[in-house]
């Protein structure tokens, strides 16, 4: 079990920057603990044996009152509330499915919690983010009705026919018209109206809508919160809510919105694909992310947790690909570990992700064991695909040959990158750097990384070629206090806020690892493992923290307004789009992002 623990820290925030030596000393000394279905953790007032981290099933936290705070699954934490108070329990948890946690004792959570700052400051803002992200996410005290509203909906007019609104729901598949004179809403009518009041009745088929419809029905603005919503149609037992500004109508929010906002959690994703038996099914959820990524971000949760969460869904659907493969072909001849790199490598996935992925072999492998992983990457990758994780336009996929070899040749691609760094093989480096084992049997990435983090570090020619290939990413400032936006083409006149603005920061972050041999891959822990270890400068590294912040965040907000709209999530942000104060502080943040490149190039890191 220790092996296990250990290879879940390694890829688990904020365990991923400690050093290796503390993670194993973790690993040897958590215990394991089983709860059955609607057993307790632990309740409210009990003193607290220490954090819990979720290996397994489902936790409920709740209140003193025993309201739900917040649903919990796999590599989720809890009970450090309480654990930073007086060591008493100031929630309930309870499993709602049988579950496995491991538990690591409050003296070493209090131990590590002095000795490592990265790993203060986390459950620090853990405990500052309203209680925990996971209830902040889906409370719906905490959004806006207009990321629940669907806009714009579908309207009739007073004069139409009953059987004309009738036939627009049923080819709409909707159950709710709203009535408009222009754009003024003067009545909604729905489908029990039309079953009670016409057919139950014996009415004309022709009956005008006005004669059935709901007259003035009661509304709520967009700037109204969804426990709004919840309170006006428990008190007066409405089904659809319209949503109107000044005189004019722009959503609709019904019962079944509220439904789906409270049920898309990332813990019920996570179920739901960990259960699925076909890449259909995992489709079927997979298509759902998008409208999860915008209900995280309306909900004020931060960039980090969104893409962590949204990475997370990615991670299970991919290891159920694997099963389904190892279902499809057979048990597999040798040992194998199917890797992410890219934005799943370094947890940092959005509404924009394509697959990057390669497959770790057993030495043993033989020209059989190839033929077969070949035909098992492809299974995989189309699955991947199909589920909305594009193929890698650059090939950088389990599929190529290349990318799925034994782990003997693996060491030799690093060992001749290294040596040798052409503008391939710097390129290649930056990518494979950011690996991240994601199913398969973990030990096949012992010793790989930290070797090659040691080798890399100490060639001093190579982390020169890497530094000047990190910063052939520029930030998009331009003369007079303005944006250097792209000048033609369909983004005309817009930053591409993730080559020109997060990849970046992603590229210091990799050159801090490097430099200092990091074993993370988040870029966010990377810059955090750099301030804690002193390869940075508090300031420096604080001030690069701030400004990744602010442009991460303004990236996940576009793109979570496009998905509002209806129209596909790009990075292609106009500058025109946002306020003269965000744009001043956007182009602050660029300043940083820059300041802290030129320290990179000049070769002082950031501690002058």
């Amino acid at each position: 079990m220790t092996q296990d623990i250990l290879s879940l820290l390694q890829n688990l925030h904020p365990y991923d920057v400690l050093p290796q030596a503390t993670r194993a000393t973790i690993a040897r000394t958590v215990e394991r603990v089983s709860v059955p279905r609607d057993g307790f953790v632990y309740a409210h007032g009990e003193q607290l044996e220490g954090l819990y981290i979720i290996l397994d099933g489902q936790i409920a936290v709740k209140d003193r009152l025993n309201a739900p705070i917040s649903l919990l699954g796999r590599e989720n934490s809890f009970g450090e509330r309480g654990l930073l108070k007086d060591g008493i329990a100031v929630t309930s948890a309870i499993a709602t499915v049988d579950s496995a946690l491991i538990c690591l004792p409050a003296h070493l959570f209090h131990t590590l919690n002095s000795q490592f700052p990265a790993f203060k400051r986390f459950f620090d803002r853990t405990r500052s983010d309203s209680q925990n992200d996971g209830a902040k996410a889906f409370d719906l005290t905490s959004v806006r009705v207009e990321s629940l509203m669907v806009a714009p909906p579908l309207t009739c007019r007073a004069t139409d026919s009953v059987t004309h609104a009738a036939q627009m729901m049923r080819d709409k598949r909707i159950s709710c018209l709203c009535v408009t004179d222009a754009d003024t809403l003067t009545g909604i009518v729905t489908l029990r109206d039309i079953s009670n009041k016409v057919v139950a009745d014996g009415l004309a088929l022709d009956t005008p809508v006005a004669q059935v419809m709901t007259h003035s029905p009661r509304t709520l603005p967009p700037s109204a919160i969804g426990s709004d919503v919840l309170h006006l149609m428990m008190e007066y037992r409405l089904g659809h809510l319209p949503i109107v500004s000044g005189n004019d109508l722009v959503g609709i929010v019904t019962q079944t919105d509220l439904t789906k906002f409270q049920a898309s959690n990332t813990a019920g994703f996570v179920g739901e694909a960990a259960r699925a038996t076909s890449i259909d099914a995992l489709a079927a959820i997979t298509k759902r992310i998008p409208n999860l990524l915008a209900q995280l971000v309306a909900a004020g949760n931060r960039h980090d947790v969104v893409t962590r969460m949204i990475t997370d869904i990615a991670d299970v659907v991919t290891r159920r690909l694997l099963a389904m493969a190892e279902d499809e072909f057979g048990p597999p001849p040798v040992r194998y570990l199917w890797l992410a790199c890219g934005s799943q490598g370094r947890q940092e996935q959005t509404g924009v992700s394509d697959q990057d992925n390669c497959l770790i072999l057993d030495d043993d492998v033989d020209e059989r064991g190839l033929a077969y992983f070949q035909r098992f990457a492809q299974f995989v990758c189309d699955g991947l695909n199909a589920c909305g994780y594009v193929y890698c336009p650059g090939d950088m996929m389990a599929t190529t040959p290349r990318w799925c070899q034994p782990v003997s040749v693996w060491r030799e691609y690093f060992q001749h990158w290294i040596a040798a760094p052409s503008k391939e093989a710097q390129m290649l480096a930056s990518v494979m750097f950011d690996l991240r084992p994601i199913g398969g049997d973990m030990s096949l990435f012992d010793g790989l990384q930290q070797d090659t983090l040691k080798a890399a570090s100490s060639n001093s020619i190579f982390t020169a070629h890497m530094a000047s290939n990190a910063l052939t990413h520029a930030t998009p400032l331009g003369m007079l206090r303005g944006f250097a936006t792209i000048r033609s083409g369909e983004h005309r006149n817009t930053i591409d806020m993730k080559l020109n603005g997060v990849v970046p920061v992603v590229d210091l972050g990799r050159m801090y690892a490097l430099q200092g041999q990091l074993s993370v891959a988040n870029t966010r822990a990377r810059v955090e493992a750099a301030i804690s270890t002193a390869f940075v400068s508090e300031s420096g590294g604080r001030d690069l923290l701030d400004a990744y912040d602010l442009v991460a965040q303004t990236r996940l907000e576009h793109q979570a307004n496009q998905i509002k709209r209806g129209t596909p999530p790009d990075n292609f942000l106009a500058p025109d789009q946002l306020s003269g104060f965000e744009r001043s502080h956007l182009r602050d943040a660029f300043v940083v992002i820059k300041t802290m490149q030129s320290a990179l190039m000049q070769g002082r890191g950031v501690m002058s």
